[in-house]
């Protein structure tokens, strides 16, 4: 029987637009009135006028921890008018978490902007970082006597690669300059939004905010062990995993042009470490593609892989765990805001909560410092370009009626968040 820290956060992770509803102000909406994806989120889950239920059901699922997101649209839907009844809606969603001993876990930006960003440019343009700065000052004032934890943007190499490299998210970009250009400005607006928070805190007399951003991290494997995969995996590795927390924590990565702008802009703007670990990719570097500068995800089945869930992910935990160990360099704090699976058998996904608590529990006896354990997500839910058929939730959502029914998953993750505990019975 494996033991958990005392205090562990346990819980669940949602966000704005993938479960709320009807967010008609944001990008997302009008990449979809656009027919850019096989189905739109329209109502999605309702949590907007659901939330009290959905959060009774995560407590009676024994969680003291949720991960939620502020739709930035419906807070500023103009450059120039804040709605002040939506400021009002998310207090009382923070309220009823606290109300059910839950902590909120308050994300600022997940992958959803304001549609009035697109008339200058949107994260290409350095306005960006006032503009998102001043949203999040509007929110931190409203909500921040009642949250500790936030986190200012979830995956941003995750919207940088879909949005701007494959272009298959909003604004549907494919260029590399322009990645270039909203990388340092994703990197300048944390780092306000850090120092903000933390000002806010401090004028006010609030307890000191836990501030960080969600990084999805992946573990890389070379496709054949040559000389020139594991190469490709090095890249990949110090541009794709190492590249926002060695800015974050020391100020530095040699990426020209980053460099000399960050030092002591971004340096030091981490509390903790928020990672976000689904799986494992295989990586190759094809010399007759020389351009593809992190080499190639192999698809050439030179490894014996584990079981492959319906988004093709593939099923590894041990990564949980490798990942931790390099994390550990740090010396920071960590929280997983999202580890999940779509599954279409429910013991499949109880499998893999099990299973990579089982490594996670490693990670801690090993003394790295855990204090959090989220799993995507408390609902099925809108899933971006894939629509609505990956099923992530703990919790089954009809579409059609909008009725909630708790999968036997997430009654056996009760037991573990309940006793605090991972028995090796289950």
């Amino acid at each position: 029987m494996s033991e958990f820290p005392k205090n562990f956060l346990w819980g669940a992770a949602t966000s704005s637009h993938q479960v709320e509803g009807n967010n008609i102000h944001n990008d997302w909406w009008q990449w979809e009135s656009l027919g850019k994806l096989k189905e739109p989120s329209g109502l999605a889950c309702d949590h907007y006028q659901a939330f009290e239920k959905d959060f009774d059901l995560a407590s009676q699922l024994q969680h003291n921890a949720h991960r939620l997101s502020i739709e930035w649209s419906r807070i500023q839907p103009k450059r120039d008018e804040f709605n002040q009844s939506e400021i009002d809606h998310y207090l009382e969603v923070i309220r009823a978490l606290r109300q059910r001993n839950i902590e909120p876990i308050v994300t600022l930006h997940h992958f959803t902007n304001p549609r009035w960003l697109e008339g200058f440019g949107g994260w290409i343009n350095p306005e960006i970082v006032e503009c998102f700065t001043h949203y999040v000052e509007k929110v931190v004032m409203a909500l921040g006597q009642d949250v500790t934890y936030w986190i200012t943007i979830n995956e941003p190499m995750v919207f940088l690669y879909h949005a701007f490299i494959l272009g298959i998210w909003p604004p549907g970009e494919k260029s590399v300059s322009k990645t270039y250009k909203v990388l340092k400005n994703l990197i300048l607006a944390h780092a306000e939004a850090y120092k903000i928070i933390h000002r806010i805190y401090q004028e006010k007399g609030w307890s000191r905010p836990q501030v960080s951003m969600a990084n999805n991290i992946l573990t890389f494997w070379p496709c054949r062990n040559s000389l020139l995969d594991k190469f490709a995996v090095n890249l990949r590795e110090r541009v794709y995993n190492q590249l926002l927390l060695k800015v974050l924590t020391t100020g530095w990565f040699i990426v020209p042009g980053l460099v000399y702008e960050y030092i002591g802009k971004a340096k030091g703007t981490l509390d903790f470490i928020g990672l976000n670990y689904y799986s494992r990719h295989f990586i190759r570097f094809n010399i007759a593609k020389p351009q593809e500068f992190f080499g190639q995800q192999c698809s050439l089945q030179h490894h014996k892989v584990g079981r492959v869930n319906v988004m093709d992910f593939e099923v590894y935990p041990q990564g949980l765990l490798e990942v931790l160990l390099r994390l550990k360099r740090y010396n920071l704090p960590i929280i997983i805001t999202e580890n999940g699976t779509a599954e279409v058998n429910d013991n499949d996904r109880w499998q893999f909560i099990y299973e990579h608590l089982k490594y996670l529990s490693q990670a801690i006896g090993l003394g790295i410092d855990v204090r959090g354990y989220l799993y995507w997500s408390l609902l099925d839910n809108f899933e971006w370009h894939h629509g609505f058929s990956p099923r992530f939730g703990l919790i089954d959502v009809d579409y059609k009626t909008q009725a909630r029914k708790i999968r036997e998953s997430a009654r056996k993750f009760a037991q573990v968040c309940r006793s605090n505990t991972l028995e090796d019975s289950f």
